[in-house]
This record gives C-alpha cells, sequence and structure tokens, in this order.
C-alpha cells in the first residue's frame, strides 16, 4: 500500500458525469424559458401540430408515420412539456435570486437617502438656529438707529448736538 503524503494534494478522481458550466446552464434555460413564453412559440408549436395531424390524416398510407391515436406526437409534447417545466422553474429561480439581489441594493439605498435626509434635516435645523443668533442686516441698521436717536437726545439735553440751522465749531472764527 503507498504511502499517502499529506503535503500534496490528492489526484482528481475521474467523473462518472460531464462537468459543465452552470451559469452557462442557467443563461441558456432562460433563453428557453424566454422562448416558451411568445407568441412566436405558439405559433410555430400550432404550425407544427396542424402539419404533423394534416399529414398523417390526409397522405398516403404508405407516406403516414403516426396513424390516428397521434401516439407519436403525444409522446414528442409531452417530452417537449417535461423539459419545458424544470426550464421554466430554472429561470424563475434564477430571476428571484436576481430580483433579491436588486431589493437589498434597494433597501441599503433607501437606508442611505433616509440617513442622508435626517442629517441634512439637522444640519437645516442647526442653520435655522444659528441664524435665529446671528445679527441681520436689518436688525443692525435698527439697532444703530435707536443708538443714534438716543444719542441726539442726550446731546440736546447737553446740548452737544445743536438742531440743524445752529452749528457749532469747535474751532473758533477768526
Amino acid at each position: 500500500m503507498p504511502r499517502i503524503r499529506l503535503d500534496q494534494p490528492r489526484e482528481r478522481r475521474a467523473r462518472l458525469l460531464p462537468e459543465y458550466d452552470p451559469e452557462a446552464f442557467g443563461r441558456l434555460s432562460e433563453r428557453i424559458a424566454r422562448f416558451l413564453g411568445t407568441g412566436r412559440f405558439l405559433v410555430w408549436m400550432t404550425l407544427t401540430v396542424v402539419v404533423w395531424i394534416g399529414w398523417n390524416v390526409f397522405a398516403p398510407a404508405s407516406l403516414k408515420f403516426d396513424e390516428y391515436p397521434f401516439i407519436f406526437l403525444t409522446l414528442a409534447l409531452s417530452l417537449q412539456a417535461s423539459y419545458a417545466a424544470p426550464l421554466i422553474l430554472l429561470a424563475q429561480n434564477r430571476q428571484d435570486d436576481r430580483d433579491r439581489v436588486n431589493l437589498e441594493q434597494d433597501r441599503k439605498q433607501n437606508e442611505r437617502s433616509i440617513a442622508d435626509t435626517e442629517y441634512l434635516t439637522r444640519e437645516i435645523a442647526a442653520l435655522r438656529m444659528g441664524l435665529g443668533e446671528v445679527a441681520t442686516r436689518d436688525w443692525i441698521r435698527s439697532e444703530l438707529q435707536d443708538l443714534v436717536r438716543e444719542l441726539e437726545e442726550r446731546g440736546r439735553d447737553r446740548d452737544l448736538f445743536p438742531p440743524d440751522g445752529e452749528r457749532r465749531s469747535d474751532v473758533p472764527d477768526r
């Protein structure tokens, strides 16, 4: 018995079944399922069945290949249906997986949008609160006008600001 080495990978065993790419098989099944769901397929299937039945009813006896109970036609349609159903289910499962991934991405995007909206709402609220404390041009103007009036009143009391007609100068006349 040969010694088994653990530091080397084992040789691959021969497989009984052929290997295939599941993604390629899935894409092929989706294409088939997509075709089976079209009006073109229904038209071709109907034409095939009509020609099949017409040929086997009206053709000479030596050229008929499927007599009246049309057993071979029934077998062919059953075989087509037995392959179509799993292919359609496989395509639906793949579509469900894609929808699930898209739904998860949409959910994450919505969460980010909500978080961004909440952040912007908080920022706007902070700006509004800050603007409440900021002196605006109109407020400063009104405060300055109040101060000027107050100074004028105090000046009249002390005679610092004579009425407009009388002007005094700090420099004596010469």
